[in-house]
């Protein structure tokens, strides 16, 4: 369905529960897609998403809860995220049924926890990627008087109160979602005047759940630059800044691919909202490919915690039991190899590393997968061991 004005913008569930807009891109005149085809394509481009996105964030969730080592502050949040993250693509499969079937089968009760949930996870993400900045901040900025606050504990607080916070704020949706009769699909009803209730709600998520958290994570950033850099004119960086600053990249460079896929999404809600956009086939298929840029986002995070991060990607060859083509295994790590991946790797702090001196293999860091480790454990020849920093 294709509503007119404002209405046509609530958000990305909304948009892509509306099975014509796939017709009105895939199906034009002008277009080489049958309907049935151009259904089919949409329903294969869900599916590799919803794939992807649900494997790789599951992976993610999985290593940070397994594994005692990855128990971090900087974990806890990206552990929130990937929630956040499974949340979002697990509504693509009420999507990819009602794209299919081209109509909502689910009943009432459903749309409105579907389109709850997808507003829930948008707004979460949002939230927990201003609270990683915010964490940066102290980190870097304040590492002294930080430290009674950038615990694991505190962070499974903050991680709550962020849920918390984000059901509030999206109470609007699960009060006025609902299956329209006339035409059976799942979106927002909202009262009289519609226009006015449409065009509030547009502005309250993209300045709530947007704009304002992407400020707060600009300007801890310029501070973080700013001290930075004085610091790094008045002495050399130490063992420890040269982590923290590790840590650092890898949240500014999963804010920064958050914003590019997010960014379109509500600038073309807000042009809609000053000049209502026409309803050909150009601009349909922008929005809809805005909105699959979204998802996408969710989709990419767990490979951006594998490449960026030493420590995630053990983890996650670990469970996947993937050796290296020389025959040594992942697993058990060679002296001097994981020597330098404490060194370097942000998620192992100096504390833990002084704590594990005399440590065992790599199977005690809490790394330890059934049937991989077991393999290795018959292996003839000295157990690898590690050394601290």
């Amino acid at each position: 369905m294709a509503t007119r004005g404002p209405t046509w913008n609530m958000s990305t569930f909304d948009i892509l529960n509306r099975s014509e807009i796939t017709n009105v891109t895939l199906n034009s005149s002008e277009s080489f897609l049958s309907e049935d085809e151009s259904t089919k394509v949409m329903a294969v481009i869900y599916l590799v998403v919803f794939v992807l996105g649900l494997t790789g964030n599951s992976l993610a969730i999985f290593v940070v809860l397994r594994y005692t080592k990855m128990k971090t502050v900087t974990n806890m949040y990206i552990l929130n995220l990937a929630v956040a993250d499974e949340l979002y693509i697990l509504g693509l499969s009420f999507l990819t049924t009602h794209n299919v079937l081209s109509y909502w089968p689910f009943g009432n009760f459903l749309c409105r926890i579907v389109m709850w949930a997808d507003s829930i996870s948008q707004f979460t993400s949002t939230f927990c990627l201003t609270v990683m900045s915010i964490d940066r901040y102290m980190a870097v900025v304040h590492p002294i008087r930080s430290t009674r606050w950038r615990r694991p504990s505190v962070a499974k607080v903050i991680n709550s109160m962020v849920w918390a916070l984000s059901c509030v704020l999206t109470l609007p949706v699960i009060i006025y979602s609902d299956v329209q009769p006339d035409l059976n699909t799942c979106n927002m009803s909202w009262p009289e005047p519609r226009d006015v209730w449409s065009t509030t709600f547009i502005v309250y998520t993209a300045v709530l759940g947007f704009f304002c958290p992407l400020l707060v994570i600009c300007l801890c950033y310029l501070l973080i630059v700013v001290k930075v850099k004085s610091a790094g004119a008045r002495a050399g960086l130490s063992k420890r800044r040269r982590s923290e600053r590790k840590v650092t990249r890898m949240v500014v460079i999963i804010v920064v691919v958050f914003v590019l896929c997010w960014l379109p999404f509500f600038i073309l809600n807000i042009i809609n909202l000053i000049q209502t956009l026409p309803e050909n086939n150009l601009v349909t298929g922008v929005y809809f490919l805005t909105v699959i840029l979204t998802y996408v986002n969710s989709c990419a995070n767990p490979l951006l915690y594998g490449f960026l991060s030493d420590n995630f990607k053990q983890s996650f060859q670990k469970v996947l039991c993937i050796h290296r083509a020389s025959g040594v295994s992942d697993g058990r790590l060679g002296h001097s190899h994981l020597n330098r991946s404490r060194q370097n790797d942000p998620f192992f702090s100096p504390r833990s590393s002084e704590n594990n001196e005399h440590a065992q293999s790599y199977q005690t860091i809490g790394l330890e997968t059934g049937r991989c480790d077991k393999t290795e454990n018959h292996r003839p020849g000295p157990q690898a061991m590690s050394q601290s920093i």
